[in-house]
């Protein structure tokens, strides 16, 4: 996770108007993170969570709520998705269970290793696929042996009638959230572009080569998939 690139910034007008855009999608967001509870669930009382592209902290506050003794650690490179993270999670009194990391894998000091790895929407803006492999491998480095990995993308065959089909309804959810039009025509001009949508089975071979095991679909609403995988040992 160095120095990528893409045509989405998330400085502090972006970054404050993040939740909101998506506010009339947390049915969705919600039953990913229902998903990630149920994947995670047996990992010890005390687990260290990694959250990689932690963003405005979604899912590590929904984890927090659900496992009162994880600890957290928060990366993302802009400060102020990560800001609003860390005001998040001190109104929800766990700031003691969280350390914040302003910075990509690369520039994250050493730690005890993590029992799981959580990679919610990020991988998608690298668009070698050498470099989103060694992403991945950078975040297997960091874990247990059989840990694991929660990853969310955008994926799909965009060669195919289906991608046109969906596309088509995930303009509908941006429109149903109240995006502004050119905003839409915005995100879903980067499509393939500067953002990697890939057939699902090539991400996944790409997880697969990276020190984990084959992973394991276990959430899709429009063109978002979600795996996980386990750490090889």
């Amino acid at each position: 996770m160095k120095n990528q690139t893409s045509t989405l910034v998330f400085d502090q007008e972006r970054a404050s108007s993040f939740d909101k855009m998506f506010a009339k999608l947390a049915p969705m967001r919600g039953a990913l993170h229902l998903s990630i509870r149920l994947v995670l669930a047996k990992l010890p009382d005390d687990a260290r969570i990694l959250c990689v592209g932690v963003g405005t902290g979604a899912e590590l506050i929904y984890l927090a709520q659900q496992f009162p003794h994880w600890q957290f650690t928060a990366l993302d490179p802009a400060a102020p998705m990560l800001n609003i993270c860390r005001q998040k999670a001190e109104e929800a009194g766990i700031t003691s269970r969280c350390t914040f990391h302003e910075g990509y894998l690369d520039s994250l000091p050493a730690s005890n290793a993590f029992h799981a790895a959580t990679c919610i929407l990020v991988s998608h803006f690298i668009m070698q696929r050498d470099k989103r492999r060694n992403f991945f491998h950078q975040i297997s480095a960091r874990l247990h042996p059989n840990g694991y990995l929660v990853s969310a993308d955008l994926a799909f065959d965009m060669s195919t009638p289906a991608y046109k089909s969906l596309l088509e309804l995930t303009m509908r959810m941006w429109q149903y959230a109240e995006v502004p039009a050119e905003e839409i025509e915005k995100m879903t001009s980067t499509y393939g572009q500067t953002l990697a949508v890939l057939p699902p089975q090539e991400v996944e071979s790409i997880i697969a080569s990276s020190g984990f095991d084959l992973p394991v679909l276990f959430y899709q609403t429009l063109l978002i998939h979600a795996w996980y995988a386990k750490r090889t040992q």
